[in-house]
């Protein structure tokens, strides 16, 4: 790979995890400006070779893209989450969102305010991208036992072919977690778990289907 894809590749890593430049010089040891000159004003013309192996440890990728020589294998690495995630681990961000398993629930933002850290393997085992993922909050009781009122749920946004499960639904400005099948042509029915709360049937274009939930936690 050249010096200029090297460069390239690196912004597109730290855009990727989220880590700023400055962050990760000082992840290096170096001054907050070290990769910032190294990108735009090419000094020093090529990463240090323990500077490379590091930044390749910390992004999951081998050293290859970002200069250094083909086939050099990546080494497993763990780093303290009290400074960085681990090596092989991918941040996923925690919305201050909820999403109604109830009436109906209005989003309040969505800034990230914290990330879960899922191992980069176990993402692509399930058949997921981790830049297609986020975490959000459940309110209410309609979908008990399955979703908790607290629990926090992970939702696939990857654009994929509709199949009737769990996903999470805008009706107007409202958010919604809900089981969706479909109802015949152009129409869903939402479906609780709870069985006190009845369908609700919609047209097609009334509903925006956000993704899909792929993974839950929350207290026992």
């Amino acid at each position: 790979m050249s010096r200029s894809d090297a460069r390239k590749r690196l912004v597109e890593l730290s855009k990727e995890r989220g880590a700023s430049l400055a962050r990760l010089s000082e992840l290096l040891g170096r001054n907050p400006s070290y990769l910032q000159q190294f990108i735009k004003k090419g000094s020093p013309r090529k990463l240090e070779e323990g500077d490379r192996k590091t930044l390749a440890e910390f992004f999951g990728v081998n050293e290859s893209e970002l200069g250094g020589l083909e086939g050099v294998a990546k080494e497993k690495s763990y780093m303290t989450r009290s400074s960085v995630p681990e090596a092989g681990y991918i941040d996923v961000p925690r919305l201050n969102i909820g999403a109604s398993a109830g009436p109906g629930a209005l989003p309040d933002s969505e800034e990230p305010f914290d990330a879960f850290h899922f191992s980069r393997k176990w993402l692509r085992e399930q058949g997921l991208e981790g830049s297609k993922l986020s975490a959000i909050t459940v309110e209410g009781d309609s979908m008990e036992p399955l979703l908790n009122d607290g629990d926090e749920i992970l939702i696939d946004t990857a654009a994929r072919p509709f199949r009737d499960g769990v996903h999470v639904v805008r009706l107007g400005d409202t958010l919604m977690v809900k089981r969706v099948a479909q109802a015949g042509a152009g129409r869903f029915s939402l479906l609780s778990q709870n069985l006190a709360y009845p369908p609700v049937d919609v047209a097609a274009d009334e509903m925006e289907v956000i993704g899909r939930v792929v993974w839950k936690g929350g207290r026992i």
